[in-house]
């Protein structure tokens, strides 16, 4: 009776262990939630302070916190196809840049994404010129002296079917190349950030 007794205990012993054990990782998953919670409401108001919010954690728990805020942060930057997200990832990398304040690292890279992101806006529009050159020069091609003696309306290229095909092909190629790029220097920022 005494040998069941001492392992109903140690039984009893192992699921107080993982109850505790679960509690502590719901506590890590909560303090995520609450650094991911706290950097949404950054980036959607002018004037908060990402650290003061921080600071205001118990000092265990401000690496889970730091954590959660530094993941939706990194994932506000992204290509900027509007001035909304240009406007939020420029904030992102703001908040990004008060949270490693002792990582002296972590500057060159927030510059090398925001000129990523300028670059990528630049590029776009570039390509998009490329592509209504080479149709419209296409086109007159095609129409020969009779188009351009006939008094045509001006040539739209973005009327010609190719057009569409085309700068779609285009863009996906560019968006990869430049989120790749983006990728990777969120990855370096993680490591920097130790997340």
């Amino acid at each position: 009776m005494a040998e069941i007794k001492s392992t109903m205990e140690m039984v009893l012993e192992r699921a107080a262990k993982m109850a505790a054990d679960a509690g502590s990782q719901e506590s890590g998953e909560d303090l995520d939630r609450l650094g991911m919670r706290m950097a949404a409401e950054f980036l959607n108001s002018d004037g908060k302070n990402l650290l003061d919010g921080l600071q205001r954690q118990p000092a265990e728990q401000q690496a889970a916190v730091r954590a959660g805020m530094a993941t939706t942060l990194l994932r506000n930057i992204v290509l900027p196809r509007d001035k909304a997200l240009i406007e939020s990832g420029t904030r992102a990398l703001q908040g990004l840049l008060d949270l490693g304040q002792s990582t002296g690292d972590l500057a060159p890279l927030c510059t090398e994404i925001q000129q990523l992101l300028g670059q990528y806006n630049q590029h776009k529009d570039q390509l998009k010129q490329q592509l209504e050159t080479a149709i419209r020069t296409q086109m007159e091609q095609k129409l020969g002296p009779r188009g351009k003696s006939s008094g045509q309306m001006a040539m739209n290229p973005a009327m010609h079917p190719q057009y569409q095909e085309e700068l779609a092909r285009m863009l996906s190629d560019l968006n990869t190349q430049y989120n790749q790029a983006l990728d990777q220097r969120k990855k370096m920022i993680q490591q920097l950030l130790a997340i």
